[in-house]
């Protein structure tokens, strides 16, 4: 394992990441929407600046969507070709015919488009909730993974810590319906904030325009009729995941992972605490170690240049970057 700075451990565990605050396709962007057996996937792709770079697949966390990776898929234009995918249910993706928001459920997602399209293997990113599903498919599809980064992964700790609560309680049957009704006076400015301050290191480096897409985004999603049923059973799939044992257990799943993996943790991040960085630093067996310690949960969208440095220096010394 190698490391870079060193941050002391803060609060938390998984959940919530913040609506992007771009366009549906931004400048330089794809976007297409793709039917799948029992589901359709909304892509977001970045074209390679260059022929024959290899594949890049991203994968957003609980509440978040495709533009959470535009940031870092521009970053990485030069060392692969990107797409990032709306989960079912978030972002422009309907919900699964199945109405299925397991862990595994959107890990055969994303196994799904990878098996169709014939994109793998792929450099495989993911955040939190994507983080887990991202593990999820590195452990038992090993021949679509080339590389895994996570940013960070929503694994489950033995300790909740007591500002992932809240979120937790969106599990709950009827609890986000309830929290919807409950603070259906707050606006989308309110409500946007209050994401940022959860998710970011330091919600005053967003800038006002960002800030007002956001809001824009987050009033796109509030009108949709399946917003908080997607959001709830996936949160409910999330902690369902931390209960299962054998095989099956998500950190036992790491364990068998066999790519190079990068781990991205922020000392500030509230909802996945950064004392999990050493644990997960010694269950994935080819693991490096990014920590940021100014950084909140959605490092790359904070600090998409670091990450994307990190990852270029997991390229160079496992030599896997080439197609």
């Amino acid at each position: 394992m190698s490391s870079t700075e060193q941050s002391q451990p803060q609060a938390a565990a998984p959940i919530e990441v913040p609506p992007s605050g771009r366009s549906r396709a931004g400048e330089g962007e794809t976007h297409r929407s793709v039917p799948l057996p029992g589901l359709t996937l909304s892509v977001r792709g970045r074209p390679g600046r260059r022929a024959g770079l290899p594949a890049a697949l991203y994968v957003h966390g609980l509440g978040g969507s495709s533009l959470n990776w535009s940031p870092l898929m521009r970053e990485l234009a030069d060392e692969v070709e990107g797409e990032a995918l709306d989960l079912p249910g978030f972002g422009h993706s309907p919900p699964p015919d199945d109405g299925d928001y397991s862990v595994s459920a959107h890990a055969r997602a994303v196994i799904r488009y990878l098996d169709v399209h014939g994109r793998g293997p792929v450099h495989l990113f993911g955040n939190s909730l994507g983080g887990a599903v991202a593990t999820r498919v590195a452990a038992v599809r090993p021949d679509l993974v080339r590389t895994l980064t996570l940013v960070p992964p929503a694994l489950p700790e033995l300790r909740p810590q007591r500002t992932a609560i809240p979120t937790a309680l969106l599990a709950v049957p009827g609890v986000s319906r309830l929290f919807g009704r409950m603070t259906r006076h707050w606006t989308a400015e309110r409500r946007t904030r209050e994401l940022l301050a959860l998710c970011y290191g330091d919600p005053a480096a967003v800038s006002r325009e960002e800030f007002e897409a956001a809001v824009a985004e987050y009033e796109r999603r509030l009108a949709l009729p399946y917003f908080w049923d997607s959001l709830s059973r996936s949160a409910r799939g999330l902690v369902n995941a931390y209960t299962l044992g054998g095989q099956h257990a998500l950190w036992r799943q790491a364990e068998r992972v066999l790519a190079p993996t990068l781990l991205v943790y922020g000392g500030r991040d509230l909802l996945v605490s950064f004392r999990m960085a050493r644990r997960a630093a010694a269950a994935f067996r080819e693991s490096r170690l990014l920590a940021l310690p100014d950084a909140g949960h959605v490092a790359m969208m904070e600090y998409p240049e670091a990450v994307a440095s990190a990852f270029r220096d997991l390229l160079g010394e496992t030599d896997t970057g080439r197609g």
